[in-house]
């Protein structure tokens, strides 16, 4: 495809064209030329937006679809589309699917009903059969396979001899572990943050020693495995706190961190909002602001939508009984525009978690592929079901005040524009 980008602000750290107003020149999917004026003598279409920003595509590191077996929250094909128009060019899709993804059919599955979308999908594996947390699941099969990382999806595993000898299998192909950071035993059937809120709203309470006796234990054994292991949406400040140390150490360890734990608190609780019932749970301001430091000062790698689409059937129920779980993917821009640095925020979703995970590295330049996220950092207005795309409604974000619309995507030579 061929394109012309008007008057466009780029945002990439370490590009000399960074916070430049550039024209972008793309033909057959690559920038052919950047400059302050480019005259569109060939016809091409054009991109002239108001207040337009553009850096490179997005990546979300946790985002769950429910195709195959749970397709009334979400499809793959719409889901893909969600996230398109929500400024990712590229996700890691959740195995937490019904057959579950723990063998390369599975993973070949995800990624043929992925293939023709402008936004790319990246299959996460599961670490164990069915995760059940037992026995090993064929990682290096679905490595081979397209999947970019292991994981149980919001499932720690309790057996600490599973999750060293996963560390220690993973080094023969440079697989990434993920380990959920929740010690069941502690947590128990817990709903929400165990605190002042919790006990004045007579709900069951999940301490923050539950997962931060995780990371403890699972830090101790990468430290003797080697390996490498990502710890996905921590929450409190006790875990920044461990990672930071184990980074210090020397320990090949990333983290990653939920739009809303840097947004909300418990506090949202009151009223029995369901779309608030989350894992990890919300937890304190305290919590938040030290979430917050963690980005600001890279402890945090990355940051993620958490996107997890649930059928109303298991929201709109009695809090005790309703499925925890929020999408995040239409709102995730507007909520952490207002929070974070551009400069900081554009990183934790572009640069950070493509190296980690091992996608290739994407760059505003000549001669490059371009992989585009266009936004408008500075409007402002109320997230509302009118700004959903999913086919699930669950979003903790409504009637939220947001700063920042993300107008589309450039990507796998496809222009996806909201406008």
């Amino acid at each position: 495809m061929n394109l012309l980008i008007k008057s466009a602000i780029i945002i990439e750290s370490n590009n000399l064209l960074h916070n430049k107003q550039q024209d972008l020149l793309i033909e057959n999917g690559i920038i052919t030329k950047i400059d302050t004026t480019i005259k569109n003598d060939q016809g091409y279409d054009e991109v002239s937006l108001e207040n337009l920003h553009v850096s490179c595509g997005w990546f979300d590191t946790s985002v769950s679809f429910g195709e195959p077996g749970y397709e009334e929250r979400e499809t793959i094909i719409n889901g893909l589309s969600t996230a398109a128009k929500s400024g990712f060019t590229a996700v890691a899709v959740n195995p937490n699917t019904t057959p579950k993804i723990d063998n390369k059919a599975a993973v070949e599955f995800l990624i043929n009903k992925g293939t023709s979308s402008a936004t790319s999908l990246y299959p996460i594996g599961n670490i164990t059969k069915n995760a059940e947390g037992a026995d090993m699941a064929e990682m290096y099969d679905m490595q081979n396979s397209g999947a970019i990382a292991f994981s149980d999806y919001n499932s720690p595993i309790a057996n600490a001899n599973l999750t060293k000898v996963a560390l220690l299998y993973a080094q023969n192909f440079d697989g990434l572990v993920l380990s959920f950071p929740q010690d069941n035993s502690i947590a128990r059937d817990g709903l929400v943050n165990e605190g002042e809120t919790s006990t004045l709203l007579g709900l069951k309470g999940v301490p923050s020693l539950a997962e931060e006796l995780q990371i403890s234990r699972d830090l101790f054994l990468l430290e003797y495995t080697g390996g490498k292991l990502h710890i996905p949406t921590i929450s409190t400040a006790k875990s920044v706190q461990l990672i930071a140390q184990a980074k210090v150490k020397g320990l090949d360890v990333s983290c990653s961190v939920s739009a809303h734990h840097l947004t909300l608190t418990d506090e949202e609780l009151h009223g029995f909002n369901t779309n608030a019932r989350v894992t990890p749970p919300l937890r304190t301001l305290s919590d938040l602001k030290a979430l917050l430091k963690g980005v600001n000062e890279g402890v945090i790698d990355m940051i993620t939508s958490d996107h997890n689409p649930i059928d109303i059937e298991h929201k709109k129920v009695e809090f005790d009984n309703a499925k925890p779980g929020t999408i995040g993917l239409e709102s995730l821009f507007g909520a952490l525009n207002q929070k974070l640095d551009l400069e900081i925020l554009i990183r934790t979703l572009t640069t950070n978690p493509r190296n980690r995970f091992g996608l290739k590295k994407r760059t505003i330049n000549l001669g490059e592929i371009a992989d585009l996220t266009f936004f408008n950092p500075n409007s402002k207005y109320i997230f509302n079901k009118s700004h959903i795309i999913s086919t699930s409604k669950n979003s903790i974000f409504l009637n939220k005040k947001m700063k920042g619309t993300v107008y589309g995507i450039f990507s796998n030579n496809q222009l996806i524009l909201n406008t």
